[in-house]
């Protein structure tokens, strides 16, 4: 394992960098990892409601749960935070978030410490599971985990019922495997691309509207594969994907229907950004290069190239550095494409 920064109580500004909740669910899951204390203020303090929301708190509280933590200021709308962990424990767990809250999220705060531990872990999470301001379920189980099973990270996830905005009532769950060898993940060219997959789900809506948006992507992008899939839940609403596979790499790029957006405009903006991936050389888009640098800083590092770099890959990676003794470097290559380093 890696060698951790000995500080007593680490403090960080929440209104840093992107200043949303993914320096709290970052600060947590490295809490946890080092047993090193925190204490956060001016939390989610850019958006325009800041502090803890119902899905921020159920990461704290989770995260308290698996860690026998000592916390302050775990309230709803709290914008100051203290967590000092004690052991993570391996079990069975079950979380609810009460709201359509995304439980992706919340996943992926526990998955770090978790899946350092010497035996497996099974979660199960409800609320949300295809949110806008998240990854999707199908975002993980056809991107995420795909990618970081090179590093040798083995994780079992399942999708139960889907959870849409604002009835949520979703479900994932997730057996988290003991990382037991950590590989280096080194990804700087995608290789030829194999083929498009596209996929698109109704849930408790009109199923034309999926197959509306899987005929318009198969005009734009010429898919070798189309499929409805059919989701179990009570809540409605629409998503469409695509998952690209290359020699070396599986990207997925996804759409949530909205009300007042015709499915066909849905998918032709899903469209647009395939079409922007496949003129790159990167590996990574902007959502997986954040999500991917905590586990490189975690196991033997490596690097990878990424189409952009957003403001909250560089928040991320300040955020790993404040707590992990690694190196996380940025190299523009030439436009829409970079190289991500990860040292450790």
């Amino acid at each position: 394992m890696n060698t951790y920064l000995k500080t007593k109580t680490i403090q960080i500004d929440g209104s840093q960098g992107e200043g949303g909740g993914q320096i709290l669910r970052t600060a947590l899951a490295l809490s946890m990892l080092t047993s090193i204390p925190f204490e956060l203020v001016n939390i989610r303090a850019g958006r325009k409601k800041p502090g803890l929301m119902r899905q921020h708190l159920v990461c704290v509280q989770a995260s308290q749960r698996i860690s026998n933590a000592t916390v302050e200021g775990a309230e709803l709308h709290s914008q100051k935070l203290f967590f000092q962990p004690q052991q993570v424990q391996a079990g069975h767990y079950d979380f609810q978030i009460g709201s359509a809250g995304s439980t992706i999220l919340v996943l992926q705060t526990l998955l770090p410490a978790l899946m350092m531990q010497d035996q497996a872990s099974q979660i199960s999470i409800h609320g949300g599971t295809h949110n806008p301001m998240a990854p999707t379920a199908d975002f993980i189980a056809h991107c995420f985990l795909p990618t970081i099973e090179k590093m040798g990270i083995h994780v079992d996830f399942e999708c139960e019922r889907a959870g849409f905005f604002p009835i949520g009532a979703g479900q994932i769950n997730a057996v988290i495997h003991p990382w037991t060898k950590q590989t280096k993940y080194t990804a700087l060219e995608k290789g030829q691309v194999i083929d498009l997959q596209g996929y698109a789900a109704a849930l408790n809506i009109p199923d034309n509207i999926a197959d509306r948006e899987l005929e318009v992507l198969h005009n734009k992008l010429n898919l070798n594969t189309r499929k409805r899939i059919n989701f179990k839940g009570i809540s409605q609403g629409n998503t469409a994907f695509v998952v690209l596979n290359y020699a070396h790499h599986q990207q997925v790029f996804s759409a949530l229907g909205e009300m007042r957006k015709s499915a066909e405009k849905v998918a032709h903006d899903l469209a647009k950004e395939v079409k922007a991936y496949l003129t790159t050389d990167a590996i990574a888009d902007e959502y997986l290069a954040d999500q991917l640098l905590l586990p490189m800083a975690l196991g033997k590092g490596g690097e990878f190239t990424a189409q952009i770099i957003s403001e909250h890959t560089k928040t991320q990676a300040d955020m790993i550095q404040k707590f992990i003794d690694c190196e996380i470097t940025f190299t523009e290559l030439k436009e829409n494409n970079w190289q991500i380093k990860v040292s450790v």
